[in-house]
C-alpha cells in the first residue's frame, strides 16, 4: 500500500482524495486502478452535505504518460443522493478534484497539453505528435479545447483594419487589431462598409483607424466614426508608387531597345561576335500572323467588348479563365504592348547567343540543332526547345528587335529605383544610370520616386503638397495617376506620412492567418456561398475540414482562427 501511495503522488499529484488501487501495464499501456475516498460531498446545486450513496460506475480517464507510454486511469465514482427536499437535483455524481470534470474523458494536465499543442500545431499535425507523445487523440477533440475569447464592448484606441481571404478570390473577411497591443479584437464575416461602420457603431471609442487604400473601408470610418483619424498604410502607398512606376518602364520599353544595357553580371560567352545581324523586326501590321498573336487580338478585343458592355472585371476574369490582374492589363495597356511583351518571353539563357544565332541564320544555317550544337559547345546550357522557337520566329519573320547585349527588364529597373541607392552594386548603379539616360520619361519616375520614398519613411508629409504638384505638372501619365489618386484620400495620406502608426501589425495578423491558423482558402466543391469551416492542411496538399463550433482560448498567433470559426456559425446561421 505505501509503494502505490507513493507511485499516486508520483503520478497524480493533484488528485486530492484520490486512492490508488492497483497499476498494471496492458499491450504497453499502463493502466492505473482507483477510487475515491472521500466519505461526504455536498451538492452542486443547494451545497446540502450527503453521505448516502446512490449507486457506483466506472470513468476511463486518459493521463500524462509515463516513461514514454500511455497512461489510462480506471476510477470507479460513486453518484450520491441529494437529501434536500427542495432541491430539484434528485442524485448527483463525485467529483475527484484536479482529476476529473463533468463529461471529460482526460485529466487537466493532459488538457492543457492538448490546447498547447492546438494553439501551436493545428487539428491534424497536431493530432500527429500526441500520438508521438503518448497521449493519443483526434483532432476535432484536439480544436475541442479553444474557446473563442469575448469580444471587448469598446473598440481600441488605435484599431488596425484589413481584409483576409476565407477562400482566396471567393470570399473575404475583415480582421480587426488593437495596433498598440499588437492584438486582434474580432473578424468580421465579409469586407463590405455596411458591417464595418455597424461593428464600429456597436463598438465606439477609436480614435485612430489604420487600413489600406480600399475606399469601403474609408466610407464605414466616415460614417461611424467621423471624429477619428484615418492612417493610409505606408507600405501601400510605397507599393502604389512601384507598380506606377513599373508601368512608365514597361510603357517606355522601346527607348530601352534603342540604348542597349550592358549586363554585367552575366558571363560572355566564347564565341566571337557576330559582325552583321539580322534587320529590325518590321512593323507590327507587316509581321505575319501567329496563333500567339492572333490569340492575344481576339482576347484584347473580346474584353474591351465585354468592358463596354459594363462587364465587371471579375467577370470578365471568370468568363475567360483568368486572373483580375490580367484581366486589368489587358484593359490598361495597349494591343501592341501586349504582343510585344508577349513574342518577348523567352528564356534568359538564350540571351547571350540570341547574336550568334542571328549571324548563323544570316548565313545560311537554319537548322537549329545545328545550330544548338555550335552553342552547347561554347557554354550554353538551354534546352533545345528554346534553340528551335527561336530559330522559328526567325524562319517565320516574328522575331523581336533583339540588342547585341541583354537589356533589364521593367521590373528590374522597378525595383533598383524602389530600391535606396546605396545598397545597389555599382554595376546595378551603372545600368540605372543608362535607363535614366536611355528614357526621360524613366528619370522623371525615377526621380519623383525617389523623394516620394524618402518622405515616407523619414514621414516629412508636410512635403506632400509640394511633390504632388511635382508629379502632376512634369510626371509621367502612370505617375500624374497615382498623384491623383493620393489627393482623393489627402487626409489619410497625410496622416500615414505624419504619424508613427501604420497597418504593418495587421498585416502580420492577417499573414499568420494565412500561414498558420488553419483557415481554408481553397475552393469549395460543394457550392456553398459561406466560408469553410476551420480546416487543416496536410504537407500533401490535402484538406480537411473541422467543425465549425472549434474556437480558440488565447488572443495571440491562432486565436483568429477562433474568430473566423463564430463568423462561420453566424453565417451558416443566416443562411
Amino acid at each position: 500500500m505505501g509503494d502505490l501511495s507513493a507511485l499516486k503522488d508520483a503520478l497524480f499529484p493533484n488528485a486530492a482524495g484520490m486512492v490508488l488501487d492497483r497499476l498494471t501495464e496492458v499491450d504497453g499501456v499502463v493502466v492505473a486502478e482507483a477510487h475515491s475516498a472521500v466519505l461526504e460531498l455536498r451538492c452542486p446545486s443547494c451545497a446540502t452535505p450527503s453521505r448516502r450513496v446512490h449507486s457506483r460506475y466506472g470513468r476511463r480517464l486518459a493521463e500524462y504518460p509515463a516513461g514514454g507510454r500511455r497512461v489510462v486511469v480506471k476510477l470507479e465514482v460513486r453518484r450520491f443522493f441529494c437529501n434536500a427536499p427542495a432541491c430539484g437535483r434528485r442524485t448527483f455524481v463525485e467529483q475527484v478534484e484536479g482529476l476529473t470534470t463533468r463529461y471529460a474523458r482526460a485529466g487537466p494536465s493532459v488538457k492543457a497539453l492538448w490546447r498547447s499543442v492546438a494553439l501551436i500545431a493545428g487539428g491534424r499535425p497536431g493530432m500527429r505528435l500526441c500520438n508521438a507523445l503518448a497521449v493519443p487523440t483526434g483532432r476535432a477533440r484536439l480544436l475541442g479545447q479553444l474557446h473563442a475569447p469575448e469580444v471587448p464592448a469598446r473598440s481600441p484606441r488605435v484599431l488596425g483594419v484589413d481584409d483576409f481571404a476565407f477562400r482566396r478570390s471567393r470570399t473575404y473577411g475583415t480582421i480587426l487589431v488593437d495596433v498598440e497591443r499588437s492584438t486582434p479584437v474580432d473578424l468580421l464575416a465579409d469586407r463590405t462598409s455596411e458591417t464595418l461602420a455597424a461593428w464600429l457603431t456597436a463598438h465606439p471609442g477609436a480614435e485612430i483607424v489604420c487600413r489600406d487604400r480600399d475606399s469601403g473601408y474609408s466610407r464605414a470610418i466616415k460614417e461611424a466614426a467621423p471624429d477619428a483619424t484615418e492612417v493610409a498604410d505606408r507600405w501601400h502607398l510605397l507599393q502604389n508608387l512601384s507598380a506606377a512606376v513599373g508601368k512608365t518602364c514597361h510603357q517606355h520599353r522601346a527607348c530601352l531597345h534603342k540604348y542597349t544595357l550592358d549586363d554585367v553580371d552575366a558571363p560572355t560567352p566564347a564565341i566571337a561576335p557576330p559582325t552583321t545581324l539580322l534587320p529590325l523586326t518590321p512593323p507590327l501590321d507587316n509581321i505575319p500572323a501567329t496563333p500567339l498573336m492572333q490569340r492575344v487580338s481576339e482576347r484584347y478585343a473580346e474584353i474591351h467588348r465585354l468592358r463596354e458592355a459594363t462587364w465587371t472585371i471579375s467577370a470578365i476574369a471568370r468568363r475567360f479563365g483568368m486572373d483580375r490582374k490580367t484581366v486589368r492589363r489587358y484593359l490598361s495597356n495597349d494591343l501592341d504592348m501586349l504582343i510585344a511583351s508577349a513574342r518577348d518571353r523567352r528564356p534568359r539563357q538564350i540571351d547571350l547567343y540570341r547574336p550568334y544565332i542571328q549571324q548563323r541564320f544570316t548565313d545560311g544555317c537554319t537548322n537549329a540543332t545545328q545550330i544548338y550544337r555550335e552553342i552547347r559547345e561554347h557554354g550554353f546550357r538551354g534546352n533545345h526547345q528554346a534553340v528551335r522557337l527561336y530559330v522559328r520566329s526567325l524562319r517565320g519573320g516574328t522575331a523581336a528587335t533583339e540588342a547585341s547585349r541583354p537589356i533589364p527588364s521593367p521590373r528590374k529597373i522597378t525595383s533598383w529605383i524602389m530600391r535606396p541607392r546605396d545598397p545597389l552594386s555599382d554595376d546595378e548603379q551603372s545600368q540605372l544610370d543608362e535607363a535614366r539616360i536611355a528614357c526621360p520619361d524613366i528619370a522623371i519616375a525615377c526621380d519623383l520616386a525617389q523623394v516620394f520614398t524618402g518622405l515616407v519613411r523619414d514621414r516629412r508629409g508636410h512635403l506632400l503638397a509640394a511633390w504632388i504638384r511635382e508629379a502632376e505638372t512634369n510626371g509621367p501619365a502612370p505617375v500624374r495617376g497615382f498623384a491623383g489618386f493620393l489627393r482623393q484620400d489627402w487626409d489619410a495620406v497625410l496622416a500615414g506620412m505624419t504619424l508613427a502608426y501604420s497597418s504593418g501589425v495587421v498585416e502580420g495578423h492577417v499573414n499568420r492567418l494565412r500561414r498558420s491558423s488553419g483557415r481554408c482558402t481553397a475552393g469549395d466543391h460543394s457550392g456553398s456561398c459561406a466560408p469553410a469551416s476551420c480546416c487543416d492542411r496536410d504537407r500533401c496538399g490535402r484538406v480537411v475540414h473541422a467543425p465549425a463550433e472549434r474556437t480558440i482560448l488565447k488572443m495571440g498567433t491562432a486565436r483568429v482562427t477562433c474568430l473566423g470559426n463564430a463568423v462561420d456559425r453566424q453565417r451558416r446561421a443566416r443562411h
